[in-house]
């Protein structure tokens, strides 16, 4: 049985990444920064409490696992651009670190959760392919790809088994909204609260919006079967627009009146961001399966079930 560690596994898309390795039938531990999970996890997973900057304990626990998929992050694009110092500090030592314990150890194979969201920066045309140049215009993308490169290091010079995955704009049920992050549940929350939605831009920024179940069954995949030292794109291949997010928003609010706040484009925003997933779809026969219709209504019936909302 393969056993695997999810470091960030309690968040939005660690929890549904344990549900899926658990149906492969592995045995999963979960490492996190809560003394206690949020949410209670599956009687059969393990979890413990993350000892920041502890080398001994960490190699204690990553000794008795054959893989690792690593979801931890502190931040986000919206606060790495309130303090870019901190966006390396809390990040990037951390993560080169796992990278040089991992590398002594006997792992099978190590997924390192990258952006595809935000490690391109501005290009020319799109779907974007993994050999198209990264030139990231937030803090939050830069620090992403100075891990990148530390993971390509590790496999070149320590035979690190890792594969770097970028997802696009992940959404779907358990997503937190006013987090800097997350259109979808950002502006389902915004409409269950009577509150106008605000984008930049008349039409707002162009996005690859893709189900958070396919990115956990992508990144099974990528733990199955992609090749160490690769990287790939998790996305649709498909675009939308703030507005066209909303109007499929739209269909399920009923009669709950929906504002929109137009502000003028921000300079940092990306205009477009759509990954080609073929690569990944090529070497392990993975792909999107969640509809963006299907993926908002499921989204939209779990946010109005939350107390917080009914």
């Amino acid at each position: 049985m393969k056993h695997c560690c999810i470091i960030g596994g309690t968040g939005f898309i660690g929890r549904h990444l344990v549900d899926v390795l658990l149906k492969s039938g592995r045995k999963i531990t979960v490492i996190g920064r809560a003394a206690q999970p949020v949410e209670s996890l599956p009687e059969s997973v393990q979890y413990i409490q993350n000892r920041v900057n502890d080398e001994e304990w960490l190699t204690n626990v990553l000794e008795e696992v054959d893989e690792i998929v690593d979801l931890a992050y502190s931040t986000t694009p919206q606060t790495s651009f309130v303090n870019p110092v901190n966006d390396i500090l809390s990040n990037l030592p951390g993560t080169v670190q796992l990278f040089a314990i991992a590398s002594k150890l006997s792992i099978r194979k190590f997924i390192w959760v990258s952006s595809g969201g935000t490690v391109y920066g501005n290009v020319d045309q799109t779907p974007i392919t993994e050999n198209f140049l990264t030139n990231p215009v937030s803090p939050y993308g830069i620090t992403k790809l100075a891990i990148e490169k530390y993971a390509r290091m590790y496999f070149e010079l320590a035979g690190l088994p890792i594969v770097c995955v970028r997802p696009a704009n992940a959404y779907g049920e358990g997503q937190q909204p006013f987090r800097g992050q997350g259109f979808v549940a950002t502006a389902i929350a915004t409409i269950l609260n009577r509150q106008s939605i605000s984008i930049f831009g008349e039409d707002g920024t162009i996005r690859d919006y893709i189900h958070v179940a396919d990115i956990a069954l992508a990144i099974e995949a990528a733990l199955d079967r992609g090749i160490s030292g690769e990287v790939y794109n998790i996305g649709t291949g498909i675009g939308k627009t703030n507005r066209q997010v909303i109007d499929t928003i739209r269909k399920y609010a009923n009669d709950i009146p929906i504002e929109i706040n137009t502000l003028p484009a921000r300079k940092f925003d990306v205009a477009s961001n759509i990954l080609d997933y073929s690569k990944l779809h090529h070497q392990t026969g993975w792909k999107p399966e969640v509809s963006f219709e299907k993926g908002i209504e499921r989204t939209w019936e779990w946010f109005v079930k939350q107390p917080k909302f009914a």
